[in-house]
Parts: C-alpha cells; structure tokens; sequence
C-alpha cells in the first residue's frame, strides 16, 4: 500500500513537470542562465536594491530574533536588500512551488527557502531549485566541504544546488534531579520505559521520525547499515524490528500510547510539566538556549545515547524562478560569512554548529570561533561526535512517516 503510494507521488510529480516543461517549451527560463554567467560584482550590483522573500520554519524564537534583528538589517545597511520572512517548511515549501509550475506562473512569489534532506529530494524531483550555484560565492572557499556531515544531504550529493548554512545532531534532554542515568541505548530504553509507565514518548513530526531512523540503524548493527539509495527488502526487515519494538513499549507511554505529541514543543512542554521525562532536539545545543530563554530549568541537561543520532546539516535554496537570484546569491553569500556564522553559533544568539572550515579562515577569526562561549548543560561536539549517525536515503523519512500512523498510531 506504501509503496504503491510513494510509487504514484513519483509519477504524479513527474507527469506534472513534464506538462509544465512541455507547456514552457525548450527555452530556458529568462535570467536563469545568465545569473550563472555574471561576475560577482555585477552579480552585487544587480541585487542592489531588491526585495526578496524567503520561507522558512518560525517555531524558535532565538531563531526568530536572529533573523529578524541581525541578517534583515545586515543585509539592508551592507547591501540594500530587503529581506522578506515568510512561514513554511517541507510539504509547504513544495506544494507552493507545485502549484505555481501547475498554474503556469513564469516568477515565483518565493525567492529562497530553508531546507535540506527530503524537502530537497522533492524540489530536484519538480526541478524548482536554481542551481549549481554555490560555487560562484566568495565565501565558498571557507564551506568544510570535506566533512560528508555538510557535503552529503540525506545520501545526496549537495553538487552546488544547496548552500550549507548549519550542522545540528539529536540529543536527548532530560531533568538531571528526575533522571540520574538516562538509557544509552534501545535495550536500556526499553527497561527503563517499562519501569516507569506514561513517562516516555515520540512526537509525531520531523524530530520523531529523525529519532525513528537512528533506532533503524541501531538495529541495523552498524553505523553504515542504511548507508547508500534505500534499499526495500532491508527497510522491511528493519521495520518490522522497529515496529514490534515501539508497539511492546506503546502500553507504557505517555497516556498509555493512545495518542502522541503533535510537535517537539509539545513534547518539550510535557517535559517541562514532569509528564515525561525526556524530550528530544535535532540542535545538540538547544538546551542551552531554552535555560538562557527560561523556559528550561537550569537542571535540565542533554545527551547522545551511544546508540548514535543523526547528524544532518541545514541549508538554504533559490527557488528556479525566482525573480531575484542576484539577491538570493548574495543573502546566501551573507549567511556563510564568518560575521553571521559566528554570531549564529553563540549559545545565547542560536547556538547552531558552524559549516565553515574555521582551519580555513583568515584573520582573527579563527581565534575568535575557538573561544566562542563553551556549552553548559549541552553535550560537547567533541564527545558527542562518535555517535553522529549519517542521513539515510530521503525515502525511509517518507515511508517512516507513514508507517508510524499505520503501524503504531492506528493499531
């Protein structure tokens, strides 16, 4: 049923980029390939003076207030572009691009977008990402190309069609004064699930479905076990493993697993309550920004089960008709600087792990990345870094998805 799904989606986003491509003819779209063409400099000058909008998830306020009070007026004041924010993530990033390329529209009202692994993996499918641009960045010299953490996207070669704007892992949080010896991996989990009912759980979103791929190669029995395209007949094996596996904790979840948290603020807000003990985030340095926020006391803490997380990074995309491709170079361009980068990674601005090669900088900057303020409550990059586990292929995000509904939820 699944796969008869995913295999119609396949055909439907390509039956509709075929009408689409047909209904444009053979002619490539204005401004397209002459943005590839220009130098940097009339690239800048061209940007001079453009309004720009980009989509990206709101639901962090520090990430908020890093955009809106330091890149916006940055970019206005060094570049005079005005920088526009709007709402959106995944699906809805790629049902606006579809929708426009099914109404024939020749400019998007979408410049730019936050994204990375399966949101990717749909924008190539509807071929709606300019692209490769990276290369023609100045600060493209200073990206960490070298780790596969940054030059890989969900199996993906990211081949100049994505900038890297960070690198996050999944850690564990957890009230220090309720919890003395948090579980390291699914066995101990599952002991310490059993022996204290309605005190676990998994959101059913993004953060969920990230922590369901780490248990898959968990029980693959290597860190390389999901490495490569995805693969059906292991998927199937793994599944099913994974599915008895969260069906005999189910009974000893938050309210007895008849429903799931909708999102991890929900679930961090059930932490926060004591209803569960432990709450999950893709950024390893988050627990530190909600104590600094308040919303977490100062005796929360996180982890990484030696199980291993994933460790994945973020990236920003221009949209293939976009109007204003100079612009969005140059806003891309901005946020891969050491400036914005450095004050992105500061624990009370955002605390987001650089993609830069800071070996690589000049100046004074690399000292200053070196005695950026240490973490606290959150896991040192440096420990925690044997337990990153690579983004598997985008599809076992699409089929986890799906299967959790069907396989836990409505059982």
């Amino acid at each position: 049923m699944v796969s008869n799904f995913i295999a119609f989606m396949r055909y439907f986003i390509l039956l509709l980029v075929s009408i689409v491509l047909a209904s444009c003819g053979n002619a490539p779209q204005e401004g397209n390939s002459d943005v590839s063409r220009k130098s940097w400099e009339q690239i800048t000058a061209d940007a001079k003076g453009q309004t720009l909008t980009m989509m990206m998830w709101q639901g962090d306020p520090l990430i908020n207030k890093y955009m809106t009070d330091f890149v916006v007026p940055q970019l206005k004041s060094k570049y005079d572009i005005q920088l526009n924010i709007v709402g959106g993530q995944g699906n809805a990033v790629v049902s606006a691009l579809m929708s426009e390329m099914e109404a024939g529209k020749e400019k998007s009202e979408l410049d730019m977008m936050w994204i990375n692994g399966e949101t990717f993996f749909q924008l190539r499918e509807i071929q709606a990402l300019h692209g490769p641009f990276v290369e023609q960045l100045p600060n493209n010299k200073f990206l960490n190309w070298e780790n596969e953490f940054i030059s890989t996207d969900f199996q993906q070669p990211v081949n100049g069609m994505e900038c890297p704007w960070g690198n996050v892992q999944m850690a564990w949080i957890y009230d220090s004064t309720r919890v003395q010896q948090p579980p390291m991996n699914m066995a101990e989990l599952a002991q310490w699930v059993k022996a204290n009912p309605g005190k676990f759980t998994i959101p059913n979103e993004f953060t969920g479905m990230t922590l369901l791929k780490a248990w898959l190669i968990e029980l693959s029995g290597s860190k390389d076990g999901l490495k490569g395209p995805f693969n059906e007949g292991q998927y199937k094996e793994l599944s099913t493993k994974l599915w008895a596996y969260i069906n005999d904790l189910k009974p000893y979840m938050w309210n007895e697993g008849k429903s799931f948290p909708a999102g991890v603020s929900q679930l961090h807000q059930l932490l926060v309550s004591g209803e569960v003990a432990f709450s999950l985030s893709n950024n390893d340095a988050e627990v530190d920004n909600k104590i600094l926020q308040g919303i977490f006391p100062k005796t929360f803490k996180a982890y990484v089960p030696s199980g291993g997380t994933i460790q994945n990074s973020h990236y920003l995309g221009i949209v293939n008709r976009s109007a204003h491709k100079e612009a969005a170079m140059v806003v891309c361009n901005f946020m891969i600087s050491p400036e914005a980068q450095f004050e992105k990674m500061k624990p009370d601005v955002w605390g987001d792990a650089t993609v830069l090669n800071i070996e690589k900088l000049e100046g004074d900057w690399k000292e200053k990345f070196n005695n950026i303020p240490g973490r606290v409550n959150a896991p040192k990059r440096t420990v925690i870094q044997q337990y990153a586990l690579m983004e598997p292929a985008a599809e076992y995000m699409i089929r986890l998805f799906e299967e959790f509904r069907t396989q836990v939820i409505e059982k």
